[in-house]
């Protein structure tokens, strides 16, 4: 799924990643090419250790490649500056991840809030766009003061969904979402992101290593050792 010529949210050319290079380096991402479009939903399955993650971490600013060349929007973010990797991260992507990484003795309203704060975002705006985004993921008002690890499993990873689209991001990145849930919340959550990517059309990249989970985007990328060995479209498309 690779063309030339087509402005994509996402393209990498030749994106390779080794880690400890020298005696004991070990190669992460082999001369992946992926390209993902606005509004796309895509899940990234592979075994552990294939280099699934690592492209995610790429994808989102949290790492470099090694070699290769990977554009935002056409910007090549290698050239980017500190500041603007910072807004990237910040203000274009929404990271979600499978422990939640919600601050326990803060109340729910204040973790969804979190991102606007680096932002600095008005106290009233914060506040309003916090309550939309739990509206948006069902979370219910009575609960908005609860501390997070007053909440189930579920709950929380609501609460993290919500803090990742109180931005608005162009692109929602989910690291392994489900892999903390049992099977019966782990499936509402997904089909949560697929509403999210229907109804509001966010572009979502999806981390998982469950196939019935990978069913619910409407393209399956595998990877293994470091290379993508299949990308096919679903038949919920």
């Amino acid at each position: 799924m690779v063309e030339d010529n087509i402005n994509y949210m996402i393209s990498c050319r030749n994106l390779t990643k080794v880690y400890n290079p020298g005696k004991n380096e070990t190669l992460a991402l082999d001369h992946v090419d992926l390209d993902i479009d606005q509004g796309e939903f895509v899940a990234i399955i592979g075994p552990s250790g294939s280099g699934k993650s690592t492209l995610m971490h790429i994808i989102g600013a949290l790492d470099s490649p090694t070699e290769g060349e990977y554009l935002f929007r056409d910007k090549d973010v290698a050239q980017f500056s500190s500041q603007e990797l910072a807004y990237l991260r910040r203000s274009e992507i929404g990271f979600v991840f499978q422990s939640f990484n919600l601050l326990k003795r803060t109340d729910v309203l204040r973790n969804v809030m979190l991102p606007l704060v680096y932002d600095e975002t008005p106290i009233k705006e914060r506040i309003s766009k916090a309550k939309e985004s739990l509206k948006a993921v069902q979370i219910k008002p009575e609960r908005w003061r609860h501390l997070s690890n007053e909440l189930s499993g579920g709950q929380m990873q609501r609460v993290a969904i919500a803090r990742a689209l109180v931005n608005n991001p162009a692109l929602i990145l989910a690291d392994e979402p489900t892999g903390n849930l049992d099977s019966k919340t782990g499936a509402t959550i997904i089909k949560m992101f697929r509403r999210l990517n229907e109804e509001q059309g966010h572009t979502i990249m999806l981390i998982t290593h469950e196939e019935d989970i990978a069913m619910y985007a409407n393209r399956i990328i595998t990877i293994k050792d470091g290379k993508i060995i299949s990308d096919k479209k679903t038949q919920l498309c």
